[in-house]
């Protein structure tokens, strides 16, 4: 003999109410849960992009100013940025004059030189580093 709900005793139906309310803040909690962590993991993610966009345009700069010289000349240059001063960043900047090459033609190409940026930083108690490079043909850019 199968009763229907209608035909269970009160009690058990108040059982089943209980039983109702609390399934629903179980999965309610558990959605809750997993939207949260999915917010923080998003966050997480952004201020890593952020972080990585800004090293990129610090190396951009710097590699951008060390070709804009008219006159190269080999060696290495270090600089701390003051706008990062708290994660120790410094930018070291080394050119280097390569051995004579030819091109495409045939033709020797004196003065090419290779241009490296490095930037080094601490994060998370961690060194990082990331660097960017170039090469620059000097006789290109002489006035």
């Amino acid at each position: 003999m199968h009763l229907s709900p209608h035909r269970l005793p009160r009690r058990f139906r108040k059982g089943f109410l209980l039983l109702e309310v609390l399934l629903a803040l179980g999965v309610f909690g558990i959605a809750a849960t997993g939207f949260a962590v999915a917010l923080h993991k998003t966050a997480d993610l952004a201020a890593t992009a952020q972080r990585k966009l800004k090293m990129t345009r610090l190396l951009e700069s710097a590699l951008a100013e060390a070709m804009s010289y008219p006159v190269l000349e080999e060696g290495t240059t270090s600089v701390a940025v003051d706008e990062m001063s708290d994660q120790g960043l410094e930018i070291e900047t080394t050119v280097e004059l390569l051995e004579e090459m030819e091109n495409e033609d045939g033709q020797l190409l004196q003065e090419m030189y290779r241009i490296e940026v490095v930037a080094r930083w601490f994060e998370n108690g961690q060194a990082r580093e990331q660097l960017a490079e170039t090469w620059r043909y000097s006789r290109l850019y002489q006035p």
